[in-house]
């Protein structure tokens, strides 16, 4: 772990401030935050800024839940980010995934028509940082103009979020065989 959550002794105003786009007031701590928004508070003005944008993207964003978080999942695996994938593979269930089709995401497949381009454009935005007329074409049978453009934003925010976490060495606060990535489980 190269940057630790920062310790209950030297949260402030300012630190709980800087979540509040993101956590109602009684989560605004340590064990409340979870350990990524509890190491990014070492920042909070950088905190506040990526808790008000994370909020818009989980909470506002025009995205189907689902979709949401079969994007995610997809980044979030490519970048072999556990953190995120722990917490992000409970959201995807609670979104209406069973376990074989979050495990399938991880690895980029899936059966449904727009779940299969969804998972393209996850990858085809990770490998080239565009979307080809054709995927936004095939994305628009189903999305709308503001839902592609949140697929790509929904996208780029867990990009960074998993190099942070991976840079920072957030590590997650508990952990089980299903929820972590294959590759979390052979180290």
């Amino acid at each position: 772990m190269r940057l630790a959550p920062l310790p209950d002794d030297q949260w402030d105003d300012r630190a709980r401030d800087a979540l509040a786009g993101l956590l109602p007031a009684h989560r605004r701590n340590p064990p409340g935050a979870g350990n990524a928004m509890a190491t990014l508070v070492r920042h909070p003005d950088l905190a506040e800024a990526f808790a008000t944008f994370t909020s818009y993207v989980l909470m506002r964003s025009t995205l189907p839940p689902r979709v949401r978080e079969l994007a995610i999942l997809r980044v979030v695996r490519r970048r072999d980010c556990g953190y995120e994938w722990a917490h992000h593979a409970r959201l995807a269930a609670k979104a209406g995934l069973d376990e074989a089709e979050i495990e399938a995401a991880g690895e980029g497949k899936a059966a449904a028509e727009l779940d299969a381009a969804v998972l393209a454009a996850v990858d085809e935005l990770d490998v080239t940082s565009r979307l080809s007329d054709h995927t936004w074409a095939r994305l628009g049978e189903h999305l709308d103009e503001r839902q592609r453009m949140d697929l790509v934003f929904t996208v780029g925010a867990y990009g960074l979020a998993a190099m942070a976490f991976n840079t920072f060495g957030v590590e997650l606060e508990t952990a089980s065989p299903r929820t972590t990535p294959q590759s979390e489980q052979r180290r």
